[in-house]
């Protein structure tokens, strides 16, 4: 059999992903089988593949082969989100480039060309996804914009606003001047950055008094109406009933006095901009103060700031700096370093603005439906890792109105219609609101009627994913929604926890009644070496393609995941997915090892005895296996279960068990160890599966010569009943002898001659033929004086001789230091058995564990006591 020396990794992989593809083997359909669902949190239709992605996905194509392996009809929805804010951005820099003019187009007009856009460009991240594996039910692909999913999102929309839980409203909205829109709180990320604290005169008219005013925004002093003080502030209580003159403007605005202000902070007054600040808003309703915007909708300056008009704020802000110093009212400039909010889509600064929108009544929502909390808290909905129910609980118990309107074009456009005079209907269609509005005006003629131009917040759609990927909304009791609903498994990263997780267990609860998902695994964040995030401007993240050409898609694959515990961040480097593709090779080697033996029937050999020895011991490190990765599944604690399954295929298979049976040169190996080889690798490929799916295909289906079949079809591997037994002790002594042959540069080929002593005979006699082959040894002799190297495996005394090598004099110095090194850890093993509070408060087997340490320490310095005389 013709095998190649090298593993091909694109090669196979193209191979095996077409086949599975051509066969059907990610499709589901409702049986009688337990459904496992997963449904993937949609990428942005404008994005491509990245780390976070890699992670991501991957973990769930674990999840979901291990549930298809376990005999479940394992359903995983793929699709992708269509992005609102980032998608017009992308399709309005497109028109530039053709010299079109967004406001020179009709709404209709736009909306082509970002189809035309999306049909061109929105399908790209999920054939990047099948390149890394990912066994998604293709058949199901949706899209958040697609008719059904856009139907149950303007459906939704009316029906919470009939109950009463959404409004439309002016409020202070956080703004992307780069979007043009407003953003929820969710959607802005906060940046610490350098920054300057500008301390500013505020005068007073016909006085040499001034009130001193410390602000990080300048350019904002053109929108003040009012400076206020603490009345409990001893230092301007003489301000009482005064004015004072803003700066550039000179326009005379009152000295107020509220309590809000903090005393100690900078100079303990603040000046009141209520169009340009939440909490300078909230003052200003309270003492009813002018407002005044200064900005355009785009960051600019506007007429009502009368100064500056046009130009951009952060050009403004330098200006103004200046102006008001030539004024001489600049008392001083401080660099200072805080936080300024971000819009998260096009990372710009945010602008807080006074803007009519519509929201969702967040705390009307959650009294209505108080299992979104419990259902978390009490574990009816699991997160991994735990502690992320106490960020959960502090944003539902602190949750603000949701705001969910944008002013774009790109999205479900909001279904309510204004009349002339501004009166409001909500309804699913025109028809419809038509209909409405007569019942409620009683008007029959010349009625006009204008839908809200802008479009729901991308998350309004994207809260409705686990219901609407099965059309549960339009039809509630289909086959699908009733079969797969509620979806097992959510895989997702902690710092969407409020745009998505929590959101969806809200829809979930008011429109199933029933939570939507069973277990959240939160992802950490993929970072470099030096714990940034990877970011192509910092130019840290490396494509996750060229990777995979490089090292394929399965050593990427186990490079993600080896260090990926739950919740936590993962530090990427790229010798981990070399790590993944030396493993690869590891196995591929094995493969090429196994199928180059010559096999006959039977042989007449002392060796077979051994090979059965060495069958059971495989054997019996696998059930270990099966029952460590069995529990790590449970606690998703994937990473520690693909590094139980890495060490027992290279150390325990590779290392050990090809070599325990492995022929000698020239020689054939008989069929029944041959055959207990290749389904010992079976099952091996079959643990492996989840986690490198395509190299366990390749191996799996080559060495059963399986036409018809496919690894992950098959069953995840029980335990055995072969004999289970326990060669620890025999092969601690193969690895000293070996590590002895390595320190003294022995050649593997120099025969060792051992001697035991040890009141436990039985842990190495079954063993002798075994021990014998892995470390050349000519013989073992049990309880009699020994000499040559000398050493411990547990109380036991080893003493091993290599033909024709002498060792050099024994040193005394070695020997005290180990046992002052023994007798050192003994002091710490009986300090802890000493403390009472350890004994009160550790499990019984734990205290026995120490006990067992602190008689076997006692033993080896006996033992070495012993030596040393």
């Amino acid at each position: 059999m013709e095998i190649s020396s090298k593993y091909s990794a694109a090669d196979i992989e193209n191979f095996w992903y077409d086949k599975w593809l051509k066969n059907d083997l990610f499709r589901s359909v409702p049986d009688h089988r337990e459904p496992y669902t997963i449904v993937i949190p949609p990428p942005n239709v404008t994005g491509v593949l990245h780390m976070g992605h890699m992670l991501n996905n991957t973990i769930q194509d674990v999840l979901i082969r291990r549930a298809r392996m376990a005999g479940k009809n394992a359903c995983w929805v793929p699709g992708t989100d269509h992005a609102s804010i980032a998608t017009e951005a992308k399709v309005v820099n497109m028109l530039k480039e053709k010299g079109i003019e967004k406001k020179s187009l009709s709404r209709a007009e736009f909306l082509a060309y970002a189809m035309d856009w999306k049909e061109k460009y929105g399908g790209i991240i999920l054939e990047q996804l099948k390149k890394l594996g990912c066994s998604c039910d293709w058949h199901r692909t949706r899209f958040t914009m697609e008719p059904l999913l856009s139907e149950a999102v303007i459906n939704v929309f009316v029906d919470m606003y009939n109950k009463g839980l959404i409004y439309r409203g002016s409020r202070m909205v956080n703004w992307d001047p780069a979007g043009r829109t407003a953003l929820s709180d969710e959607e802005v990320i906060y940046k610490e950055v350098d920054s300057q604290l500008y301390y500013v005169k505020y005068c007073v008219p016909d006085s040499d008094e001034y009130i001193a005013v410390a602000t990080t925004r300048p350019e904002t002093i053109l929108g003040d109406t009012a400076v206020c003080v603490n009345p409990n502030d001893e230092r301007y209580k003489k301000f009482n009933g005064k004015n004072v003159i803003v700066p550039i403007v000179n326009r005379v605005v009152p000295v107020i006095f509220d309590e809000y202000v903090d005393i100690e902070f900078g100079t303990g007054a603040l000046k009141v901009t209520p169009a340009h600040d939440i909490n300078d808003y909230n003052i200003g309703l309270k003492h009813n103060l002018e407002v005044i915007d200064c900005f355009e909708e785009d960051g600019t300056m506007s007429k009502k700031a009368g100064f500056y008009i046009g130009e951009d704020r952060f050009k403004v802000r330098k200006k103004i700096a200046a102006d008001i110093d030539n004024a001489g009212l600049l008392i001083k400039i401080e660099n200072i370093k805080n936080k300024v909010g971000y819009s998260e889509r096009t990372d710009v600064v945010i602008e807080p603005r006074i803007s009519k929108q519509w929201f969702v009544e967040m705390k009307k929502f959650l009294d209505k439906n108080p299992q979104v909390l419990q259902s978390v808290l009490n574990d009816e909905i699991k997160f991994y890792p735990n502690s992320l129910k106490n960020t959960y609980r502090h944003w539902l118990e602190n949750i603000k109105d949701w705001c969910i309107s944008r002013q774009l074009w790109w999205g479900q456009q909001i279904p309510a219609w204004y009349d002339e005079d501004g009166n409001t209907v909500v309804a699913k269609n025109y028809e419809e609101a038509l209909e409405i509005y007569i019942k409620k005006t009683g008007k029959k003629e010349n009625i006009k009627l204008l839908q809200d131009e802008d479009v729901l917040d991308t998350w309004y759609s994207s809260w409705l994913w686990p219901i609407s990927v099965f059309n549960g909304f339009q039809n509630p009791d289909n086959p699908d929604i009733k079969y797969y609903y509620p979806t097992n498994d959510l895989v997702t990263a902690p710092e969407i926890i409020f745009f998505w997780v929590a959101r969806m267990v809200m829809a979930g609860y008011e429109y199933k009644n029933e939570k939507p998902f069973k277990n959240v695994y939160f992802t950490g964040i993929v970072r470099d070496k030096l714990r940034r995030k990877m970011s192509k401007s910092l130019g840290n993240s490396p494509d996750p393609l060229e990777l995979i050409a490089k090292y394929g898609a399965d050593g990427v694959r186990m490079g993600m995941l080896i260090c990926s515990p739950a919740g936590n961040d993962i530090l990427f480097d790229e010798s981990q997915v070399e790590q993944g593709r030396n493993f690869c090779n590891k196995i591929w080697n094995a493969y090429r090892l196994i199928m180059s033996w010559d096999i006959e029937e039977k042989i007449d050999d002392e060796n077979i005895s051994n090979n059965h020895l060495a069958f059971c011991y495989i054997e019996t490190k696998i059930n270990k296996a099966i029952i460590e990765t069995d529990d790590c599944f449970l606690k998703y604690k994937l990473s520690e279960a693909l590094m139980i399954i890495y060490k027992l295929i290279w150390d325990d298979f590779c290392s050990v068990y090809l070599e325990m049976i492995k022929p000698a040169f020239g020689k054939p190996i008989d069929k029944t160890t041959h055959e207990e080889c290749k389904l010992v690798f079976s099952k091996l490929l079959k643990l492996l599966h989840p986690f490198m799916p395509f190299i366990s295909e390749e191996i799996w289906q080559k060495i059963n010569n399986i036409n018809n079949e496919f690894i992950n079809n098959t069953a995840i591997p029980k335990i055995s009943e072969t004999e289970n037994i326990d060669m620890y002790e025999s092969m601690e002594l193969i690895s000293f002898i070996r590590n002895k042959r390595n320190e003294n540069n022995i050649s593997p080929k120099v025969k060792s001659f051992i001697t035991i002593n040890t009141i436990n005979t039985e842990n190495y006699k079954p063993f002798e033929g075994l021990i014998m082959k892995l470390a050349n040894t000519g013989s073992i002799a049990f309880n009699n004086s020994g000499k040559g190297i000398t050493g411990l495996i547990g109380k036991d005394e080893i003493f091993v001789e290599y033909e024709g090598w002498q060792p050099k004099q024994s040193n005394n110095e070695d020997i005290l230091k180990e046992i002052n090194y023994l007798k050192g850890f003994l002091q710490s093993i009986e300090s802890k058995l000493n403390n009472e509070k350890f004994m009160a408060n550790a499990k019984p087997e734990l205290i026995e564990r120490e006990k067992q340490k602190k008689a076997d320490t006692l033993s080896k310095i006996v033992t070495l006591e012993k030596q040393l005389n």
